[in-house]
């Protein structure tokens, strides 16, 4: 089965989506539409065949996602760590994470063929520790953010158990490389060739000069310590979802993660090309 994830406020009339279908129907292969960010009651029209990703994983061989970097996300969190090929028509700005734009919907059957060049894309893991208990784990592709609600708070980090620094500021991000182009960059975090291995620390408007971002190996096990939040509010964000509140004394676990997300491409982009279009 294949799944044409679309996000419906990007492909309103459907028209990307039909076309993929019509093609999936001309090579032969199942498949349904699966909606990404559609409201509650959302129908597709024309009596398209229509499934819910969560009750597909199991049986998937590839995702076909309609929209932006920002609808992959959301698929490869409901994928969670069912390692699916992934197949990204750019219907959104930028497009880091997409292999094919709208009018290059007819290259799909190569992108579906069995030697069809892979960027495996490292994640990261998390546990949420509070009073020596891990009360939330997750998995990020692109950043794990600690943020303050507005109210400046003060992060440590720790690599391996060795203290790294501590500053006070809006908050840090964890990013993979896929993420550096993200949050982490707005930051003043380093770009980083997506197919690379390495943990990302930015701080976010930190206010100390000292504050800097760092690259470390994907091998360390990073520690992050929300401290002195007494009378201030923070959070933690996962791929851009909130996920928690935090509390001070909270202990964020990061690690690199033993699953991938397998995202296809053509060789018909590339990563520097695409920086271009944020100049």
């Amino acid at each position: 089965m294949i799944a044409v994830c679309v996000n419906p406020f990007r492909d309103d009339q459907l028209s990307c989506t039909k076309r993929c279908l019509a093609i999936l129907q001309g090579m032969g292969f199942p498949a349904c539409v699966t909606p990404v960010f559609a409201e509650e009651g959302w129908q597709a029209p024309d009596g398209l065949p229509v499934r819910e990703l969560s009750d597909l994983r199991e049986d998937l061989s590839h995702a076909i996602v309609l929209g932006g970097d920002g609808t992959i996300l959301a698929v490869v969190r409901a994928l969670q760590v069912f390692e699916v090929p992934i197949i990204g028509v750019n219907l959104g700005t930028v497009g880091f994470m997409t292999a094919l734009e709208p009018d290059e919907i007819s290259l799909l059957p190569q992108a579906l063929k069995p030697d069809a060049p892979i960027s495996c894309r490292m994640m990261l893991k998390l546990a949420l520790q509070r009073d020596g208990e891990t009360i939330l784990q997750d998995s990020a592709l692109n950043d794990i953010v600690v943020h303050g609600y507005g109210e400046c708070i003060r992060p440590t980090a720790w690599s391996d158990g060795v203290r790294m620094f501590s500053f006070s500021g809006d908050g840090l991000i964890a990013a993979t490389p896929t993420g550096s182009t993200g949050y982490s960059l707005s930051a003043g975090g380093p770009i980083v060739e997506p197919d690379a291995r390495a943990i990302l620390l930015t701080p976010i408007c930190a206010h100390t000069l000292s504050a800097k971002p760092y690259v470390l190996s994907p091998d360390r096990t990073v520690t992050i310590l929300t401290e002195k939040l007494t009378g201030r509010r923070a959070y933690l964000a996962v791929d851009g979802y909130t996920v928690a509140d935090l509390e001070s004394g909270d202990r964020l676990i990061v690690t690199c993660s033993e699953h991938i997300v397998k995202m296809i491409e053509l060789g018909n982009r590339n990563f520097y090309s695409q920086l271009e279009k944020l100049v």
